[in-house]
């Protein structure tokens, strides 16, 4: 019988502006930007809702498997650029008063402990396209353009975009892309590195849900070892890595998961994992 305590003990959902939270599977949540009409720009309910989310899955058991996207169009447009340009006369000082804590809202998705992927439904651009990066997996839906166009509009990157884009494409289409602040099509994003897969439009967020299930369904305690194995970039060196999957192995091999999965093997069934 499937282990419901998770579920029971799961708090409740905040009260949200501009954002969705659902649970579509179980184990899976579901983070939708809504607010279409600014094709998803980060208002400043939104990016209070943001931070309110994260708070509710971090302290939430029951959560596996984090999914992040749009409502409409866009994946996401960026900052507000009514509000970025609202301070003409203000001081660099008070300037980054107000940029460091929009950077690290938005960026706290990076500290949640679980898988979180990227649904880019639509364009995502500047900030909007650091928040993708931001998480561990990006899917496009074809048709979809990302970029950091920043310089266009005359000032510099933000919200770590010189941060994480090299370390997703590495440093060469990095300063390619920051520098000419073009954007570029999903498929040329897949050869980039930006995404890992293209989906066709049609069933787009279905096919990405169906991922998130799948791995929502593999161990937890291993599944979040991997994914602090490969934060930033993974380890410093050859050595680094055989240090630590010596200690994080064995962590695993001794958890009540390994023993079901080698039985699930074994018995040609899926496995029923609960993270312990």
């Amino acid at each position: 019988m499937p282990d419901t305590s998770a579920q029971t003990s799961a708090p409740a959902s905040p009260t949200l502006s501009h954002l969705r939270l659902e649970r579509p599977s179980e184990g899976v949540a579901l983070l939708t930007l809504d607010n279409p009409d600014m094709r998803n720009a980060m208002s400043e309910e939104m990016t209070s809702s943001w931070v309110a989310a994260v708070d509710a899955l971090a302290a939430d058991p029951s959560v596996r498997a984090v999914v992040v996207t749009g409502e409409g169009s866009a994946f996401c447009s960026g900052g507000n650029t009514s509000w970025i340009a609202s301070e003409p006369d203000a001081t660099v000082d008070h300037l980054r008063a107000r940029m460091l804590p929009f950077y690290r809202a938005w960026l706290s998705i990076r500290r949640l402990e679980v898988p979180t992927i990227a649904a880019v439904n639509g364009h995502a651009i500047g900030a909007g396209l650091c928040l993708a990066l931001a998480c561990d997996i990006r899917y496009a839906a074809r048709g979809a353009k990302l970029g950091l166009p920043f310089n266009k509009l005359g000032m510099h990157a933000g919200m770590a975009g010189t941060y994480l884009l090299p370390n997703v494409v590495g440093p060469a289409h990095a300063r390619d892309l920051l520098l000419t602040g073009r954007v570029v099509e999903a498929d040329e994003a897949l050869r980039l590195g930006m995404v890992s897969r293209v989906i066709e439009p049609a069933g787009f967020l279905d096919e990405v849900l169906a991922t998130a299930a799948d791995v929502a369904a593999t161990a937890p305690i291993a599944a979040r070892l991997t994914k602090v194995a490969l934060a930033d970039g993974g380890h410093a060196d050859f050595d680094a890595a055989l240090q630590w999957e010596a200690l994080a192995q064995p962590l695993t091999l001794a958890t009540a998961d390994l023993q079901e999965g080698i039985r699930a093997a074994q018995e040609k069934r899926a496995p029923e994992f609960r993270g312990r």
